[in-house]
């Protein structure tokens, strides 16, 4: 069974039955975003430390970046957002996904919100 959690900067984080971790972002976050137009991907094979700046996206409103949320090298990209940026929109927590990573700690997602911690995140956000 998968774990999600999720970051205060309104990414999720999976940890796959494999030890891997996909990232996306969350339904909030593509809401405020609005319309994705574009998506810069991290390159398969390349290492991160935590806090690097891995992925770029880009909406008629903004522009932000998905920082790495643990130290590791990613291992698949989700190629279908170069040529449909709108599945963030469509589907965030699902085939909008960003990236996969193969995390260097063995505990990536402690210190992160459950979903029910999350929700009460955003409650304080008004």
């Amino acid at each position: 069974m998968s774990k999600t959690v999720y970051t205060q900067e309104h990414e999720w984080l999976r940890m796959e039955a494999d030890g891997s971790v996909t990232v996306g972002i969350t339904d909030y976050a593509q809401d405020h975003l609005g319309d994705v137009v574009f998506v810069q991907l991290p390159d398969a094979g390349k290492e991160y430390a935590k806090g690097d700046e891995a992925a770029v996206i880009e909406s008629v409103k903004t522009a932000g970046e998905i920082m790495m949320p643990a130290a590791g090298t990613v291992i698949e990209v989700n190629g279908a957002l170069a040529d449909e940026p709108g599945k963030v929109n469509e589907d965030a927590t699902g085939a909008g996904w960003f990236f996969k990573f193969k995390p260097s700690d063995a505990s990536p997602l402690e210190g992160f919100m459950d979903e029910a911690g999350y929700k009460e995140y955003l409650a304080t956000l008004g």
